[in-house]
């Protein structure tokens, strides 16, 4: 008999028929006196069923509904099961389980979904892995957030017998290591009733070519004829427009590959946690930011080799006399200034050709005779200065004498200005 043999009529509604019927097809199977789970049986760390995907869930779910174990099991704990399916984790089988949400997408009653659900769990075919809470989490931007139920799907012993199945483990970490002799024969068995009889002939109509010459195309109409390869002139059908434009394209994104960011070591991601934790326990308007998050803002210190000494020194020295709001933002946004100004000072240092390595070399000029005459003049300067000093009786005190030390400076450096 097929497990589907009378359903609700709003199960069938949804189709749900057709999408259990493509699972198994199940033989008579006699009323089996099993015992329900109860009590902390329903809990993973006491229960004795292990844990299962969603699709194998769901086959024992419609093992177990028409064995009869439950009396109260049927169609409408399909249902539920089918929902509680739908969503759940791939490869863990675990779901959030809301009863307000299930009801709705079932079509079915609070109460019902409660009761189907309680079925569920009494067959031990779903193990409570957190129970939820009524009381308010206090999420930010909420009014009002409880703690969800989560439910683990879980495959009871009695399934894994009557399949033939050889478990390794105990309870919820057990698996499925092979089959038993009986399972392999009822596989076997169930393999050759699905697959179709040998030496039978399939019915299959001919199929009528004599007319097909005289019909006409399915679209009637101007074709897209593609052009032929020209083999002489070595083009194919990409044209060299588009070849070019794609050469750009794809030359545009590995500039843009290589500006991003390197990849951080784990040992460069060690260090700046490490530091940073130093960091925000001195600066005081840093310690309500996140780690990891004051972490990245510092990087450009970090990167140049501070200690935390340095980088707590270098935020004090901002002198804040208030709290920002967000610390990690201003420290961006004040670092970038940084590096904007110092980028600036050295293109304005390029641009006027400044070299530190000439600059703190010999004296040198690349215009000697612009500065052999300013030297002329400051010597000629002094040297009127002087004479006028000496005629007013005014002359220096002293016997130095700075305009003939300039001449003497003027004689002697005259391979270097040359």
């Amino acid at each position: 008999m097929y497990l589907l043999r009378a359903c609700a009529e709003p199960f069938a509604e949804r189709t749900t028929s057709r999408r259990l019927a493509r699972y198994v097809e199940l033989d008579e199977i006699p009323l089996m006196p099993v015992s329900l789970v109860l009590g902390e049986a329903q809990s993973v760390s006491h229960t004795q069923s292990r844990r299962a995907e969603p699709r194998a869930w769901l086959r024992a779910v419609m093992w177990l509904v028409d064995a009869r174990i439950h009396p109260r099991s049927g169609p409408t704990t399909l249902a539920v099961a089918l929902d509680l399916a739908d969503r759940m984790d791939y490869r863990r089988g675990l779901v959030m389980y809301g009863l307000d949400a299930t009801a709705r997408r079932t079509g079915l009653s609070l109460a019902t979904v409660k009761r189907h659900v309680k079925v569920l769990r009494e067959l031990g075919a779903l193990a409570w892995w957190r129970h939820g809470s009524k009381r308010n989490l206090r999420l930010p931007g909420r009014a009002y957030t409880a703690t969800s139920t989560i439910y683990a799907a879980v495959i009871p012993p009695v399934y894994d017998h009557a399949m033939g199945h050889r478990l390794a483990g105990s309870g919820y970490e057990a698996r499925v290591c092979g089959v038993t002799e009986a399972g392999r024969e009822r596989a076997v068995t169930t393999s050759a009733a699905r697959s179709p009889q040998r030496g039978t002939s399939v019915d299959n109509k001919p199929v009528d070519k004599a007319s097909s010459g005289v019909h006409e195309p399915q679209s009637p109409g101007q074709y897209h004829k593609s052009p032929e390869a020209n083999v002489e002139s070595g083009s194919n059908y990409t044209s060299r427009q588009r070849a070019s434009r794609d050469t750009e394209s794809s030359a545009s994104e590995k500039s843009s590959s290589k500006g991003r960011e390197p990849r951080r070591t784990a040992r460069q991601v060690r260090r700046g946690i490490w530091i940073t934790r130093q960091v925000r326990a001195r600066v005081q308007w840093t310690q309500g930011v996140r780690l990891r998050r004051l972490e990245y803002v510092l990087r450009p210190l970090l990167d140049a080799g501070l200690d935390a000494d340095t980088i707590a020194a270098e935020l004090h020295s901002w002198m804040l006399t208030w709290r920002p709001a967000r610390p990690a933002e201003y420290i961006r946004v004040q670092l970038a200034k940084q590096a904007s100004s110092l980028h600036e000072a050295k293109q304005y240092e390029a641009a006027e050709g400044w070299n530190p390595e000439e600059a703190s070399g010999a004296l040198s000029a690349s215009r000697p005779g612009l500065v052999r005459s300013v030297l002329d003049g400051l010597a000629a300067g002094l040297a009127a200065y002087s004479a006028n000093q000496a005629e007013r009786g005014l002359d220096d005190l002293g016997d130095h004498d700075a305009a003939a030390d300039i001449a003497a400076f003027l004689a002697g450096s005259t391979g270097v200005l040359t």
